[in-house]
């Protein structure tokens, strides 16, 4: 046999082994999934019994304690790293009553970082806005507000989404109210505009001419659903109301019934506390400095659970990460997990991490991040890079037909700007794709809201996920090449600009939040 026969013997061997180690590790990834899934313990433990990870507070601190002795027991290492500082704030209870002219106790809480009633019931009477027609007539109405509750929102037409609507109503009558829904949108904003405020600055202005209480409705256009945010007083707590009962008592004032409220809201604010990304590290053998990641944002707003965004993308992550210890305890490269704090309030811990650690950004071979709700994973984007189809193309491949035929892909894709981690590292001209989920009406129901809980969760569909990210990293550690980051230069045209994309510029991360 001469040597050139003999090189392609060996090296068809040396591909058939490597095929069938593969085949071997991915399988066995599959059936533990599948057979010891762990996704609703690490669920509970995290929704149920932290519960919602709002920055600066004391569940967050929780959270990240936890997950390092969850890596622990797996025989993984990890750790707290601390990127910054935010107010910190523990929420307590809320309870709103009305209790003239009859007795009725209200679905509401106050929102976040919201100052505190300090043990003590609020007890006055609520009032409306009024239409304004010029800044001057607003300050002449403001001193009304003295010793009031104000509801500063607008009065929903319908508590029933629109859907119920088309599906019910004639042509004719959902048109009409479509049109008058319009109108009263628009009003609103109108007359809100002509007090020379904004709706972070309004609610400031009221607590500074002596109301009591701010409240307001954030209806996210589904049945018994708000987003619950942060507060912008500093004195005096503010409230979101379900559309429901902010529609009662809005009624109440407006038909001049002078309704009377009661609140105790109790809550806790503890300065500027220590903030952290939780970052968990199986090491490589051959190549253990490079590096593949699976990232997902571990802090929530705190309306409920915070368990589509992002408990869904923790577990998937931690999951991952214990069976890739367990199936594949000696990677080539090392592999990764970032658990980002404060995403919410503009990716600070991923952006802080991009910032302290240029070593593993500049040696990354690829990241996949997972953060828009419970359900199964649909799109993968290239972000804008010249040859991530050679790669997602490659490693996809190995995922089972079952899951890889459902995900859409699309080259070189936009780099994204936002919406997530990944963003951070595509900013810095790393490979960080996004594992895009269906929808699950995550954008009505579960992001942002009061209903964002445990049982919202498909954990059939994360189980799925599990899979893709846990074969797609033990491809990206394997694969021979390094990955390139060569930006594509026929990047697709942006359709609000009808120019083509741009490369995102990095934002520095804010390491002192909310002080």
């Amino acid at each position: 046999m001469n040597k050139k026969l003999l090189f392609s013997a060996l090296f068809l061997c040396a591909s058939a082994s490597v095929f069938a180690q593969d085949r071997k590790i991915i399988d066995n990834i599959v059936k533990e999934v599948n057979e010891n899934s762990q996704l609703e313990k690490l669920a509970h433990e995290l929704l149920d019994v932290v519960g919602p990870r709002l920055v600066g507070s004391p569940q967050m601190k929780q959270a990240n304690d936890w997950a390092v002795k969850k890596y622990s027991d797996w025989g993984i290492s990890a750790k707290n790293e601390k990127w910054g500082e935010w107010a910190g704030w523990e929420r307590g209870i809320t309870h709103i009553d009305l209790v003239s002219p009859r007795v009725r106790t209200l679905e509401g809480t106050q929102l976040a970082w919201s100052p505190s009633t300090n043990g003590k019931a609020i007890n006055a009477e609520a009032i409306i806005l009024p239409a304004i027609t010029d800044s001057v007539s607003f300050q002449k109405w403001l001193p009304n507000v003295k010793g009031k509750i104000v509801l500063i929102s607008m009065n929903q037409l319908s508590g029933r989404p629109e859907k119920n609507w088309e599906e019910f109503a004639t042509k004719d009558l959902f048109e009409k109210f479509k049109k008058e829904k319009a109108e009263a949108a628009k009003a609103w904003a109108a007359s809100l505009a002509k007090t020379g405020l904004t709706a972070k600055t309004l609610p400031v202005a009221l607590e500074n001419a002596g109301a009591v209480a701010v409240v307001i409705n954030n209806w996210s256009q589904g049945f018994g659903v708000d987003k619950i945010f942060g507060a912008n007083t500093t004195k005096v707590p503010t409230l979101d109301l379900s559309v429901e009962d902010y529609g009662l008592v809005y009624r109440l004032a407006l038909n001049g019934d002078k309704p009377k409220l009661k609140i105790e809201a109790d809550s806790k604010k503890s300065g500027a506390v220590p903030t952290f990304n939780t970052i968990a590290e199986i090491k490589g053998t051959q190549k253990p400095n490079e590096y593949v990641m699976l990232s997902a944002h571990f802090d929530s707003w705190d309306g409920a659970s915070g368990a589509t965004d992002n408990g869904s993308g923790t577990i998937l992550m931690m999951e991952a990460m214990r069976i890739l210890k367990k199936i594949y305890p000696n990677p080539k490269r090392t592999i990764l997990v970032g658990h980002w704090g404060s995403e919410e309030q503009g990716l600070n811990g991923s952006r802080a991490f991009v910032e302290d650690h240029p070593e593993i950004v500049n040696n990354l071979q690829a990241l996949f991040n997972q953060d828009n709700g419970t359900g199964r994973v649909v799109n993968i984007g290239g972000q804008g890079f010249a040859k991530s189809k050679d790669y997602i193309t490659r490693w996809l491949a190995a995922v089972p037909d079952t899951i890889k035929n459902q995900i859409k892909t699309s080259f070189p894709g936009t780099p994204g700007a936002g919406g997530s981690d990944f963003a951070s590292f595509v900013a810095a001209g790393a490979l960080g794709y996004s594992l895009s989920s269906t929808s699950w009406d995550y954008g009505t129901y579960t992001w942002h809201t009061n209903r964002d809980s445990y049982d919202k969760l498909v954990f059939d569909e994360i189980r799925s996920n599990v899979i893709l990210a846990a074969i797609m990293v033990y491809m990206a550690s394997e694969d021979p090449e390094k990955t390139s980051t060569e930006k594509a230069t026929d990047l697709p045209v942006n359709e609000r600009t009808g120019k083509p994309a741009t490369w995102p510029v990095q934002t520095k991360s804010n390491r002192k939040g909310g002080l």
